[in-house]
């Protein structure tokens, strides 16, 4: 038989078991808060007694009659391609000159005192300040939208990069570098694998930056995409399409947050 000593840690084990453990439970909990507002917007804006009125709040019914009228138009499907393709092109453009810069001041003192400083003189001026020049360099184009979307996520990731470096342990470097390993060989291969949480934490980060970038770009000069439908709903007093383009904006925000999310864990597995 067995001994009680034997069998109490696995015991302790069980006992230690909390229901926010449980995959299912937390699926119901995190969908707990957006039903009860889906409710409450039901609610608020019944077609027969509505508390809030139309013209100020759309209902679910609008919204989706909204949507589906620009499907049928054929407008709804290349105005969420083209500010994919903004988010994506520009999030790696930002993403990969982050890590690479990040590289540079995290790792060598010369190079931080010589862009440290002006790189945080680019980091506080506001996203919106960037537009006119932006327009006036590229004019309209899809190259001012990518670059002005690049800017806002190169930061995060610079960031996060270049402050994580600076701790990589000493002696993990001196190990590489006993295999022969030196400078862009050694950051691919021993550095830049060390502080993978701080690059994807970056990184994700930069994806929301690129996200709210985007809808700056598009307001202000754009004939496409989900930033320029909000505009155009302004302009039209279409509210429902308005809620259209915030909705779509979050969703398409939190569905490449979880791809991430998921490229995360693999490049975990694969070097962490």
């Amino acid at each position: 038989m067995a001994s009680p000593l034997v069998r109490a840690p696995e015991t302790r084990a069980v006992a230690g078991a909390r229901p926010l453990d449980s995959p299912g439970v937390r699926a119901v909990l995190g969908a707990a808060i957006p039903v009860t507002l889906l409710a409450i917007w039901f609610l608020v804006t019944l077609p027969a007694n509505p508390i809030v009125p139309p013209y100020q709040f759309p209902s679910p019914e609008a919204v989706v009659r909204a949507g589906v009228d620009l499907a049928e138009r054929g407008e709804l499907g290349p105005y969420i391609a083209i500010s994919l393709q903004r988010v994506f092109v520009g999030f790696a453009a930002g993403g990969l000159l982050g890590i690479a810069v990040g590289g540079l001041v995290g790792l060598s003192r010369f190079w931080d005192t010589a862009l440290g400083p002006i790189l945080g003189i680019i980091r506080a001026v506001p996203s919106l300040a960037w537009v006119p020049l932006l327009i006036v360099w590229f004019q309209t184009g899809e190259q001012s939208k990518i670059v002005l979307i690049a800017i806002g996520a190169f930061f995060p990731v610079f960031t996060t990069v270049s402050l994580a470096l600076r701790h990589v342990d000493p002696q993990l470097v001196e190990l590489g570098r006993s295999f022969g390993l030196r400078h862009v060989r050694l950051f691919f291969t021993v550095q830049l694998p060390s502080v993978l949480p701080a690059v994807f934490a970056g990184l994700r980060l930069a994806l929301v930056q690129a996200w709210l970038f985007l809808v700056a770009a598009e307001l202000l000069g754009a004939s496409m995409g989900l930033g320029f439908l909000l505009s155009r709903g302004s302009s039209n007093g279409r509210v429902d399409q308005i809620v259209l383009a915030i909705i779509l904006l979050a969703v398409l925000g939190k569905l490449t947050d979880v791809v991430l999310a998921q490229v995360q864990r693999w490049a975990t597995r694969r070097w962490g």
